[in-house]
């Protein structure tokens, strides 16, 4: 019995040994597998020329604030965001200010946190608050650790562009263009600065020359004369871009860029604003308001007051941005192709040069920060490289294929009853298909030339007249000093103070009230630290022509 026991005992504890041992190999061989698969991850992950977004698809929506309270384009209910999301996984909720932009963001800065992506102007001292804040990520250590797809599509040139002081990149820009860009399409590349006169207007008056103060002044004094009431409310005889606590588009960039008043000159950061042409302009617009011309208005009207005033046709001449009023345009061409807004020499200097109109500079337009809140920066980081590949610029521009477009003639190119709505109403276009710019945040100007249809008659007037007329200006990009340094203080007065005399001197009365008010500028210009500002837009200018030549 006892050797019966002995053999059970021994014949139990091989069954368990070899029991553990199965398990032990079982265990080692699904250990193996799992090390495997985590491998063959890290290696796709990990290799540049595959996008990391589609290691990812599982649905997750993404909080994008974008600054600009115009902006009112949704995500989803359209085919390109539709396409994107059904694609990527990825759903987008936009946030954007309902009132003052600035008070939004410095309210956005004081609480610590910010949305997954932000999108805001380069010119923005929220830019640099939030960058030296800690309030976003750097995109080449997010790219490093989860995408590096992200450096195979990015350009180099824009991230060294915006290569901070620690060596890092926080921000990624749209419509860029470096210098080489800039030669390459500088004949296809137009200007968006124009000015704009109403077609059937302009003819009745007989085409006038607009370009001296006494052909821009008789012009504006006949057509009120003539046209002094649009539908039943008052024309207005000049438009202008939006009054802002620091000045107007229109009466600062816009006219100087007219008047071809140069950036430097001798290699030195020129004062464009104390030149004589740009002085004598000024003055103009004052007797323009003297004459009965200037309505009240442009000095009170927004973004959204002034589209609703184009699209009823009640402005015979702006100057303008034409991009800004492209549905507007359309709208009065479905109406009535006589009464839409036509481009035409503007305000000239006294030899009457060619103006000298920006075009795409190598800051762009607007730049996209991912947030150090981000939900998931993996798949954050993915999606921006996704948005600035060619991959994502098509899907984007073009939308899906077979519903918006398709190879038409070995090209890419939209269906002709997209290309009719796009032609004929753009709010509807956004709104069914959201292609072409809808989304704009990251679009790439120079890449969406190749996929451009041929724009309808209205837009491309405008955009032909500006074409040969550019001029490339990034080595001024980001000179004028921001922020709590002394210089930066200095400067924020100063333009602040220039937001309140501007519209004061077209309002003066007489010449002399004017000359006085402009004179009581320059001192309290000179008061503030001017010359620290200058010396440091030279240094900054010099450093930027560097950077550019490196």
């Amino acid at each position: 019995m006892r050797i019966e026991e002995t053999i059970k005992s021994i014949i139990l504890l091989l069954v368990i040994s070899m029991s553990l041992l199965f398990v032990a190999c079982e265990k080692k061989d699904i250990d193996n597998e799992s090390v495997s698969s985590q491998d063959e991850e890290e290696t796709i992950l990990l290799n540049p020329d595959e996008p990391g977004w589609k290691l990812d698809t599982s649905p997750i929506t993404f909080d994008w604030y974008v600054n600009f309270s115009w902006f009112t384009t949704e995500w989803g209910g359209n085919v390109v965001s539709d396409y994107i999301t059904e694609k990527t996984g990825i759903n987008v909720n936009f946030i954007t200010p309902s009132g003052n932009e600035n008070e939004k963001m410095n309210t956005m800065i004081a609480s610590g946190s910010l949305p997954d992506f932000i999108t805001l102007g380069w010119w923005e001292d929220s830019a640099r608050k939030i960058i030296e804040g800690e309030l976003v990520l750097p995109l080449d250590e997010l790219a490093e650790s989860y995408d590096p797809y992200f450096f195979n599509v990015s350009d180099s040139k824009k991230l060294d562009w915006y290569r901070q002081e620690d060596g890092h990149v926080y921000m990624y820009p749209n419509a860029s263009s470096s210098p080489e860009d800039f030669e390459r399409y500088k004949d296809l590349k137009p200007s968006n600065q124009t000015f704009l006169v109403r077609k059937d207007m302009y003819e009745a008056l007989g085409k006038p020359d607009m370009r001296t103060p006494e052909g821009f002044l008789q012009a504006l004094k006949k057509a009120k004369e003539m046209f002094p009431e649009v539908n039943g409310e008052p024309l207005i005889p000049i438009g202008l871009h939006e009054f802002t606590d620091v000045g107007n588009d229109s009466l600062e960039a816009y006219l100087l860029n007219f008047l071809a008043v140069p950036m430097q000159k001798n290699g030195k950061v020129y004062d464009r604003r104390t030149d004589k042409e740009y002085i004598r302009w000024l003055k103009t617009f004052r007797k323009a308001n003297e004459m009965g011309l200037l309505a009240k208005d442009i000095f009170v009207d927004k973004r959204p007051q002034m589209e609703e005033k184009i699209a009823k046709g009640r402005y015979f001449a702006m100057l303008y941005q034409r991009s800004d009023m492209e549905a507007q345009q359309q709208a009065l061409y479905t109406n009535n192709p006589d009464s839409v807004y036509i481009a035409v020499d503007g305000p000239a200097n006294t030899s009457l040069d060619a103006p000298t109109l920006a075009a795409d500079g190598i800051s762009g337009w607007t730049i996209t920060f991912i947030s150090k809140d981000v939900k998931d920066p993996e798949r954050a980081i993915r999606f921006l490289s996704y948005l600035i590949s060619e991959e994502g610029q098509k899907d984007v521009f073009l939308g899906k294929k077979g519903v918006t477009w398709d190879y038409i003639n070995g090209k890419e190119e939209f269906f002709p009853e997209v290309l009719e709505l796009l032609n004929s109403d753009r709010a509807k276009f956004d709104e069914k298909y959201g292609a072409s710019h809808a989304y704009w945040m990251l679009m790439d100007t120079n890449m969406m030339l190749q996929w451009e249809p041929e724009i309808s008659p209205p837009l491309k007037q405008l955009e032909d007249w500006t074409k040969g007329k550019t001029v490339s200006l990034s080595e001024f990009d980001g000179i004028i000093p921001r922020g709590t340094s002394e210089e930066g203080i200095s400067a924020n007065k100063i333009e602040k103070k220039w937001g309140e005399v501007l519209p004061r001197l077209l309002l003066a009365e007489t010449e002399e009230e004017f000359d006085k008010l402009f004179q009581s500028f320059l001192e309290t210009r000179e008061e503030n630290g001017y010359d620290l500002i200058k010396e440091y837009m030279q240094q900054e200018y010099e450093e930027n022509k560097a950077k550019l030549n490196d």
